[in-house]
């Protein structure tokens, strides 16, 4: 029997005869369509950056963002489908307000990732449902005891910890530049949100996208622990950066 065709892949319950199920292997393919998303982690904290795609010149600046605060400590970036994520996103919410109010501690980023995994890998079982199209990175850093963590969700429930990911249409492109970048471990965390805009704006593909803008979030030492956006001087900074580094390598191509 051939697991090609129609039948196999009209509910997300059902398995294919090799083992496949054809829905969350769609789910994927909405995350590897969408915009790149990475993060990186060094000893200093965590940064996120996103290529937020703009399909139109009408929509307003800054809205439909893909970077948003699930706790004082933690940050969450989503790639894939948007409004899938803002429902990830409201589950990791609301699973952070219920760990803190069991606890009365903040909720351990490890914790809140199995407990997000274990909500997308729900929408796998039942055939009255589907997968979420969306991948998550969640990141935070503790104060107390000086550690960052990082961890990504993908549609099926998988979830791994991180030095660096990335999601999206160049995701093999910006999982080899993460590499080059998390072999230097003394980058501080200013430092790594420049390489995070180099890096997006390396792997955007003019061709295609003409249109994005950059999003960048931080959450360690020098936010005190919070998760917040990158404060306005140093996004500045980190964008010239990146688009610095982008003509230098169009002209060494030309050369």
């Amino acid at each position: 029997m051939s697991s090609i065709g129609t039948g196999y892949d009209v509910s997300a319950g059902q398995f294919s005869p090799d083992g496949r199920v054809f829905q969350v292997e769609y789910a994927h393919k909405a995350v590897e369509n969408s915009g790149n998303v990475i993060a990186m982690r060094c000893s200093e904290g965590v940064v996120f950056g996103v290529e937020k795609l703009v399909t139109s010149k009408l929509y307003e600046k800054g809205a439909n963002t893909r970077l948003f605060a699930i706790d004082e400590h933690i940050g969450m970036a989503v790639g894939g489908v948007l409004a899938d994520g803002r429902r990830v996103v409201q589950i990791a919410r609301d699973e952070a307000s219920n760990y803190r109010s069991s606890y009365g501690m903040p909720c351990p980023l490890h914790v809140l990732s199995d407990r997000v995994a274990s909500y997308l890998h729900v929408y796998t079982l039942y055939g009255f449902t589907r997968p979420l199209g969306c991948s998550v990175i969640l990141g935070s850093y503790d104060v107390k005891s000086d550690k960052p963590e990082l961890f990504m969700i993908e549609p099926s429930g998988t979830n791994w910890g991180y030095m660096g990911c990335a999601v999206g249409k160049a995701r093999q492109g910006a999982k080899t530049a993460i590499e080059k970048v998390i072999v230097n471990k003394d980058l501080t965390l200013e430092d790594l949100a420049k390489e995070t805009a180099k890096i997006v704006y390396m792997v955007h593909d003019e061709m295609k996208d003409k249109h994005f803008e950059l999003e960048l979030g931080w959450v360690g030492k020098n936010s005190n622990g919070f998760y917040q956006r990158l404060p306005e001087k140093l996004f500045t900074e980190a964008e010239k950066f990146g688009k610095d580094a982008l003509v230098e390598s169009d002209s060494d191509d030309d050369i």
